[in-house]
């Protein structure tokens, strides 16, 4: 049995995430096809995920025991760590990310949890073997012009990668909010290709 975790983050009512439909697709066929994978769902903002605060930093540098695990921030690190599949869910905020995304990743960055530090370099201790990053950007950010400035699903794949994640595929629908553009079947054609990954993720 294989842990994913499902990692939601849009400030969007319930039903209204054009990303989260492509994302809640794909994990409905990833259950089809895994019916005894256990998937967690992690939505950043009904957890509150917050600003690392001067208080919060002995915790994060500080000594780890058993009783880490309880922390209400080195939670989430063990957590991430601990999945064997992970899947991101967000919209692209101005070329990156919405802030919680930032926030959440500064929880789970934490020496001896989810990386540490050798002589040769940084080595990710993640369990995780695959990821799969899942966005909805409101213009064209893959063409050679504009490629550059798409900062979110980069950041994403550099984390994970320093946290030893290898595997990393991407679904982004784009120009979501150019107007004149099919909206519906951009969102559509993505959620074909998102079932199709779910089928060998």
């Amino acid at each position: 049995m294989n842990k994913v975790l499902y990692i939601k983050a849009n400030i969007k009512p319930e039903g209204q995430s054009r990303t989260f439909r492509i994302s809640d697709n794909f994990i409905e066929e990833y259950k089809k096809n895994n019916p005894n994978d256990e998937v967690t769902v992690l939505d950043l903002y009904k957890e509150g995920i917050d600003f690392l605060r001067p208080e919060d930093l002995q915790a994060v540098f500080g000594e780890k025991t058993e009783e880490s695990k309880k922390h209400p921030i080195l939670k989430y690190a063990y957590q991430i760590a601990e999945a064997d599949k992970i899947v991101i869910a967000t919209p692209m905020w101005n070329l990156g990310t919405p802030a919680i995304v930032k926030a959440y990743f500064d929880y789970v960055s934490v020496t001896g949890i989810t990386f540490k530090y050798t002589a040769q370099g940084p080595v990710g201790l993640c369990r995780a073997s695959k990821a799969l990053i899942v966005s909805g950007r409101g213009g064209d950010y893959s063409n050679p012009i504009t490629k550059e400035l798409e900062m979110g699903e980069r950041y994403l794949r550099a984390i994970l990668t320093f946290f030893g994640v290898k595997d990393i595929k991407s679904v982004a629908a784009e120009n979501l909010d150019v107007i004149g553009i099919d909206v519906e079947k951009i969102v559509t054609d993505e959620i074909s290709e998102a079932k199709e990954i779910a089928k060998n993720f």
